[in-house]
């Protein structure tokens, strides 16, 4: 286990060093269960420091915070759909079900190392051949009722490893429907920023739509009494025409989004429309410290626990495999009764009983064992590269999401600044239009510049909480951790 620990510690925590910057050797080697706990991945950060990731524990969100972290956003609509989501949703309902098939396969580990009892009852009729070299044509019927007892001494530990094995699996079963919890409540908001994204767009779409029409109809008077040219009218009509346009498929994607909600809460789609169908603002998370997050916050992310738990779960394997080259040892028994008619079966003189130990060493299986040993150990290879991405992914996420978090946030207060200049761009192109100094193309331009970046700036809105997110699940929030999850319930 020792061994397994610098293993995997190892290269848990050398996977982390390449997130902070260059590979430095540390001055001595830390000890196998020093560096499982949080304080080597503490020690590690502020070695190595970095912008989003630090070694100051005081900066972590706080776990109540992440384990219901859209309680945070202060939007009871998103919060109700998650809980939903969370009760019906059809992909966990599979999650628990895996969660309940590891907690059998554990029984039936258990059950291996305990004595076993058989009931054993039976009747046999038996003629032999008259010209045969025994019996002489003897008819024999043979009557047994007892029960056997057999129990195998784990000396070398195959079948303890085994447990070990199921253990590992199980709470690997466990960090799985805890990772489908994070998946699950993060893209249920999305798609609910999504749908109120999409409801803000149609609303500023509709706004420009009547604004648009009030110019037209405008120019249709001025045109008809001789006050403005056809062109201008023409323009006015294409950009109100091109605004309409707009307006389906956004209504489209408004339908897609729904049904994609109702089908995550495990609802029939379209049932959520009187939900949903009225606009709300989009929500905007409460004041959380998302900068200079520990690396030792990553380790609560449930895909790194399952892919550590599944490395576990392999390297018992592999000791379970060697055990087989190991002699087995077992204590054979039996008790009951035993005649040669049933009408003295119950009498004194049908009692048996046989007792004794029996040990097994393989000899000669054409290399198998030794085969199924190189088998575990390139699985517990697998394993182990595989946890290694697992973790180097989880940093790339939280560093990903820190990082478009704060670049949305600059490209919003642009954006604002853009669409107040246009409105500003455009009070003064109508005022100069209606007083004859410019011609109505600048108008044309003013409008469809505000459209677009009215457009991008509800888009931002919407990428802004859609980031905090992403943030919360890459570090692995939405699900409360279980003391006593592995125990084997």
């Amino acid at each position: 286990m020792k061994k397994f620990a610098m293993v995997v510690v190892g290269a848990l925590l050398s996977l982390t060093i390449l997130s902070f910057g260059a590979y430095a050797a540390p001055a001595k080697p830390v000890s196998a269960d020093a560096e499982l706990e949080a304080g080597a991945w503490t020690e590690l950060a502020k070695r190595y420091p970095n912008p989003y990731v630090s070694g100051d524990i005081a900066d972590a969100p706080d776990p109540e915070v992440l384990s219901h972290w859209w309680d945070s956003l202060g939007d009871g609509t998103l919060t109700q759909l998650i809980e939903w989501s969370l009760a019906n949703n059809r992909d966990l309902e599979s999650a628990r079900a895996k969660v309940a098939e590891a907690r059998a396969a554990l029984g039936i580990s258990k059950a291996a190392v305990l004595p076993w009892l058989d009931n054993v009852d039976s009747w046999t009729a038996s003629q032999s051949a008259e010209n045969g070299t025994t019996g002489r044509g003897q008819y024999t019927e043979l009557y047994k009722l007892g029960i056997d007892a057999s129990w195998e001494i784990d000396i070398f530990g195959g079948r303890r490893q085994d447990i070990k094995a199921a253990t590992a699996t199980l709470e690997a079963q466990y960090a799985a429907l805890h990772s489908t919890w994070v998946t699950l409540s993060s893209e249920v908001a999305l798609d609910y920023l999504t749908l109120r994204t999409l409801q803000e767009r149609l609303r500023i779409a509709n706004n420009n739509v009547t604004l648009q029409q009030e110019t037209l109809d405008l120019l249709l008077s001025k045109y008809r009494a001789g006050l403005s040219d056809a062109l201008a009218l023409s323009q006015a009509r294409y950009t109100l025409e091109q605004t309409k346009a707009s307006i389906p498929p956004m209504r489209a994607s408004l339908e897609e989004t729904m049904n994609a909600l109702a089908i995550l809460v495990g609802n029939v789609p379209g049932s959520l429309e009187k939900l949903l169908q009225e606009p709300r603002a989009l929500p905007r998370p409460d004041t959380v410290n998302l900068v200079g997050i520990p690396a030792n916050a990553l380790r609560q992310r449930p895909d790194i626990r399952m892919a550590e738990r599944q490395l576990i779960a392999q390297m018992a394997r592999t000791k379970s495999a060697q055990a087989d080259l190991w002699p087995r040892f077992y204590l054979m028994g039996s008790i009951g009764l035993e005649s040669l008619s049933s009408g003295s079966l119950f009498s004194s003189g049908s009692y048996a009983y046989g007792i004794g130990p029996r040990i097994t060493w393989p000899i000669f299986h054409g290399g198998a064992i030794r085969n199924n040993i190189r088998v575990q150990t390139a699985r517990q290879e697998q394993m182990l590269a595989s946890y290694e991405q697992t973790v180097l992914n989880a940093v790339a996420e939280v560093r990903n999401a820190l990082t478009a978090n704060e670049q949305e946030f600059e490209r919003n207060v642009a954006l604002k600044k853009g669409v107040e200049a246009t409105q500003m761009a455009l009070d003064i192109a109508n005022d100069k239009y209606k007083n004859g100094l410019t011609d109505f193309s600048n108008v044309i331009d003013a409008q469809r510049t505000l459209l677009i970046l009215q457009e991008l700036y509800a888009v931002s809105q919407g990428q802004m909480t859609s980031n905090i997110v992403r943030t919360f699940k890459a570090l692995g929030g939405g699900w409360a951790p279980l003391v006593a999850e592995n125990q084997g319930k």
